[in-house]
């Protein structure tokens, strides 16, 4: 096979071995898919306006995120139902993300355990949430993402034409009561998950509960799905120690903005408060740079390290991530960026500007 130079080889061959439902639940979004197509061209309505003869022979992708060191600002986000992705079952390890010097969310959602490798929901069952927390923090997690956009699963078009399910052999590992079982035959015309989340997923969610989950863990808490200034400053007020701007890779509400297209207010509705991360569409270090440039501390990346995963197991996630790595790498060098520090919002502009001038 012929070598992958960039995410979209990834996709090509990972779309050749994966079953069909499979695919199609990894790679869809809701509805008509405006805002999952939108969030990859949204980084190209952005340009790169690079600084020239600046010693660019040493560049220092290194960063601090929520108290660990990292050696660059891309981080893998987390994925429900990772081992459908290779036939081996096996989810790349943590070592995986240590070798590389990045950090990983792992799902509540996933089909491993935490003690095996967290993305965090608030379920119905406060008690079973709060075990979530426990374990984690017994297993040595350093920080809790909680998804705040998932009062109810967006409707996806391929996963109900597919009437999608779990298959037989896994089952959601984080849990082993029957009435978060996803091993059901029946769903009607729905798919699986999306009756799963109506029986588990507590809609009544609210401010008072980020307060809840504050005030039972030491981890730091950051929010996961946040698309607007109001929310963000109400975060903050809440005392979170981060959030992460996310549409939930276009999963759930049709028609919202690209993230990469509200990062620069929600950054600067936080004012320094906290930090901010993004995730969805970054499929190149181009849009790595692009990101940090309007305000994001790390990206988060999704869906391309499930090709990866699919394509060859670690080895094939190990790759993907060395490779977007060495793309960060030459596109700091080319912007004359020669550490974190040094890019800023005057290395981006409007596409738009310059058909203005």
């Amino acid at each position: 096979m012929s070598q992958c130079v960039c995410v979209s080889d990834f996709e090509e061959r990972a779309r050749k071995v994966l079953p069909k439902a499979v695919y199609d639940y990894y790679r869809s979004g809701a509805d008509e898919q405006r805002t999952l197509h939108d969030n990859v061209e949204a980084f190209s309505r952005w340009c790169l306006v690079p600084r020239v003869l600046r010693d660019v022979s040493s560049v220092d992708m290194s960063l601090s995120v929520l108290g660990q060191k990292l050696s660059m600002p891309v981080c893998v986000a987390s994925t429900a139902m990772q081992r459908m992705a290779h036939p081996t079952g096996r989810w790349p390890q943590p070592e995986v993300q240590y070798a590389m010097g990045t950090a990983m969310m792992l799902s509540s959602w996933a089909t491993s355990t935490i003690e095996e490798v967290a993305v965090l929901y608030i379920y119905k069952d406060r008690e079973l949430s709060l075990s979530l927390v426990r374990r984690a923090e017994q297993a040595g997690y350093q920080a809790i993402f909680l998804t705040v956009d998932t009062p109810y699963l967006g409707r996806r078009w391929d996963d109900v034409r597919n009437r999608f399910k779990l298959p037989s052999h896994l089952s959601m590992s984080n849990f082993s009561a029957p009435s978060l079982s996803f091993s059901e035959d029946s769903y009607g015309e729905d798919s699986g998950l999306s009756v799963y989340v109506s029986k588990a997923i507590d809609p009544s969610l609210s401010w008072e509960d980020v307060l809840w989950l504050k005030a039972h863990t030491q981890l730091p808490v950051i929010l996961k799905g946040i698309l607007s200034a109001e929310d963000a400053r109400q975060a903050v007020d809440c005392g979170v120690d981060g959030i992460l701007v996310s549409n939930h890779g276009a999963r759930q509400l049709d028609g919202v903005p690209a993230t990469l297209d509200v990062l620069s207010e929600v950054v600067q509705a936080v004012a320094g408060r906290c930090d901010v991360y993004l995730d969805g569409g970054v499929r190149k270090g181009t849009d790595v740079l692009k990101a940090l440039a309007l305000g994001a501390k790390a990206v988060f990346i999704g869906r391309p390290v499930l090709w990866g995963l699919a394509c060859q197991g670690e080895q094939g996630v190990t790759e993907l991530l060395t490779m977007l790595k060495e793309e960060l790498r030459l596109a700091m060098a080319l912007a004359g960026c020669r550490s974190l520090s040094e890019v800023s919002k005057a290395l981006v502009r409007r596409r738009d500007d310059f058909s203005r001038l």
